[in-house]
């Protein structure tokens, strides 16, 4: 059962749930260390049971489950339960003050174990703390309660399968049509490809995706890959000249990475206040370690029949590629590559930081490319 479908008789001007809640004494609610409410009614305090051993299950990126134990013959006097929920950062904060409402839920006592569920205060991949108290509300409308009970924490999970679907479906409204590239490429300084052929053995290796992106992806901070691209520039058909990521380019045949034994996944859709939107996918070679992770986290798309990124054999002239035009691709292969299978060059253009995507913040207000689950 889901506690915003519970709480009918709760209001606060504040609260993303306005309307729902009604009847209820912010002041006159028992604090956490357990001080008088506002009647004194220390004793009647004291008769309603303090949840112990708190448990959270089945958690998801924007719901869990919550169930604790009580003594058997307490539960009839209990009416509510209070549950105060909080980003793990602000947990010293669990009383009950206007501004904070939104965290405080207030459901029915309902069996045990109970949902919480609702994006509008729970993100993905976020710590949260939760407590509870049980009340019995009294013929005068106000509620006697019970002593906070430990604080618990616990953190939200990743995006589903369906979730990511949801952001897929969205991204492929906004791909636009596809045009013909033949090369994938990545831009870093010159210390980078230095090492690589120094201390690397001649190859560039694969590192921890960072946290840009959509808040609940599954790959930030977990997949390990190399950053490409291969967007070209619409009146040349060639990739651009400037780049936000270094003066030196890698360049190499779109074949040598992308082709029928390599799997390709939607990873993420999003945007950095702009009007840009950015694609990641993942490119991974059947049966690495990469393929593994993603074939239980990504939705898997065919490479010859997608909106984003398509290798097709065409008769006579080999493998063809394609790429969306109306996104920004960020194409991230989970093998390593060694700098002899392409070519290292300098670039003509300029070094664009503005438009660097490393560690960015998606906008979570964008219609676009947003989803309601979480942010």
């Amino acid at each position: 059962m889901e506690v915003p479908g519970l709480a009918h008789n709760i209001t606060s001007p504040l609260s993303p749930c306005e309307g729902m809640i009604k009847d209820l004494s912010l002041d006159a609610i028992q604090l956490r260390d357990g001080k008088k409410s506002q009647d004194g009614s220390i004793s009647e305090m004291e008769e309603l049971p303090v949840p112990q051993n708190i448990k959270i299950s089945n958690i998801t990126c924007d719901s869990f489950k919550i169930c604790w134990d009580m003594e058997a013959h307490t539960k009839e006097r209990i009416t509510h339960y209070f549950i105060d929920l909080n980003k793990k950062e602000n947990k010293n904060s669990n009383k009950f003050k206007h501004k904070d409402v939104p965290t405080k839920l207030v459901a029915k006592a309902v069996p045990l174990p109970m949902t919480v569920r609702g994006h509008w205060f729970l993100s993905p991949r976020t710590e949260y703390t939760v407590a509870v108290q049980t009340a019995s509300k009294q013929a005068d409308g106000d509620y006697t309660v019970s002593e906070w009970s430990e604080i618990v924490e616990f953190c939200t999970a990743d995006y589903s399968l369906v979730h990511l679907n949801q952001l897929l479906e969205k991204a492929e409204v906004n791909a636009g049509r596809m045009l013909p590239f033949s090369v994938f490429y990545r831009n870093q300084n010159k210390e980078y490809f230095d090492h690589a052929r120094d201390v690397l053995d001649n190859r560039m290796l694969p590192s921890i995706k960072d946290n840009s992106g959509s808040h609940g992806s599954p790959i930030s901070g977990k997949l390990e890959g190399i950053f490409f691209s291969c967007n070209t520039e619409f009146n040349t058909g060639k990739p651009p000249q400037d780049s936000p990521y270094g003066r030196l380019r890698f360049e190499v045949q779109a074949d040598a990475l992308f082709n029928p034994d390599t799997n390709l996944y939607f990873g993420d859709f999003y945007c950095m206040y702009t009007a840009y939107h950015y694609v990641i996918l993942v490119l991974a070679p059947k049966g690495s370690t990469g393929d593994d992770f993603c074939k239980q986290r990504l939705p898997a798309l065919d490479i010859t029949n997608n909106r984003f990124l398509t290798c097709k054999q065409d008769e006579g002239a080999g493998l063809v590629f394609h790429h969306a035009q109306d996104v920004i691709l960020e194409v991230i292969y989970t093998d390593p590559v060694n700098l002899a299978s392409g070519s290292v060059a300098e670039i003509s253009g300029h070094q664009l930081m503005s438009q660097s995507t490393v560690n960015a913040k998606k906008d979570p207000s964008c219609k676009a490319c947003n989803i309601s689950v979480g942010r």
